[in-house]
């Protein structure tokens, strides 16, 4: 039995952050708990914690976190994933992961960000310092367990489902992507494209789609984020899945790295 975290860490502690865990045995991989905050995740492992009604921001605290996943799964977690950048040493800009992975995925528009010592600065800090005092230091060219690896969802949601470029799955871009269509029209779009990126995960993770049912048509901008944010942690839990089981490499080097799922059997998109 093996036990992943993924988490779609914000740059700010005022953002919330979705949480998810996934649980493998030689049957496949299925998918325990997904949230779209630290708080809410938290209340789905304690019965005497009220779940927060819209997801906020809170700094992490790793111990919590990895206990809530012991009483949701009745094992520790072996690796957690996190779409955060993370380095061994101060991040003051680009490093060598960012532009390795530019480089393999720019041409599919995957192409990272910058970060700096700002952003995302001691938040990324507090939150490698305080899982490697819980005993889940950070792994750069080997996905060890304990630990904890940088993902990114876009290229590894390109490689799921063998795309020639990023998926149109960010809820506050759909105009960039369908500059001529309506709002309900691109809102219809944003909700086929969950669809097929939950379809695709199903094939993955088990039950996946029953966790995480479609925003309604006419939900407000806070649903479909906190939809999104989940949805971010179900994928960097299924890489952490995929890393564990040799079916991801590393971009980077000893300071810094990654992780991303090797290539699929071409399925479409």
């Amino acid at each position: 039995m093996r036990t992943v975290m993924g988490i779609d860490a914000a740059w700010t502690v005022t953002q919330p952050t979705g949480i998810a865990v996934v649980e493998g045995d030689r049957y496949g991989w299925r998918l325990i708990a997904a949230e779209a905050s630290y708080q809410r995740f938290l209340a789905r492992a304690d019965p005497n914690l009220e779940p927060e009604a819209r997801p906020s921001g809170s700094i992490p605290n790793a111990r919590d976190l990895l206990q809530a996943a012991i009483a949701l799964c009745g094992r520790p977690v072996d690796v957690v994933a996190v779409d955060m950048p993370l380095a061994a040493t101060p991040i003051i800009g680009r490093r060598v992961c960012d532009n390795a992975v530019s480089r393999e995925y720019g041409g599919r528009k995957c192409g990272t960000h910058s970060p700096n010592a700002a952003r995302p600065g001691r938040v990324a800090e507090h939150l490698r310092d305080t899982f490697a005092a819980a005993g889940y230091p950070l792994r750069t060219t080997e996905a060890a367990s304990p630990g904890v690896i940088e993902v990114y969802p876009h290229p590894a949601l390109v490689e799921l489902a063998d795309a020639a470029e990023r998926l149109p799955y960010k809820a506050a871009k759909t105009r960039r992507y369908w500059p001529a269509e309506t709002p309900a029209d691109r809102r219809v779009r944003l909700l086929a494209m969950w669809s097929e990126i939950l379809a695709m995960l199903e094939s993955e993770v088990a039950g996946v789609t029953a966790a995480l049912p479609l925003p309604d048509d006419d939900a407000k901008g806070a649903t479909l984020k906190a939809f999104e944010d989940t949805l971010d942690a179900v994928i960097c839990a299924w890489v952490a899945a995929c890393a564990l089981e040799g079916r991801a490499v590393w971009f980077g080097d000893d300071h810094s790295t990654i992780w991303i799922p090797k290539p699929l059997p071409a399925r479409g998109s």
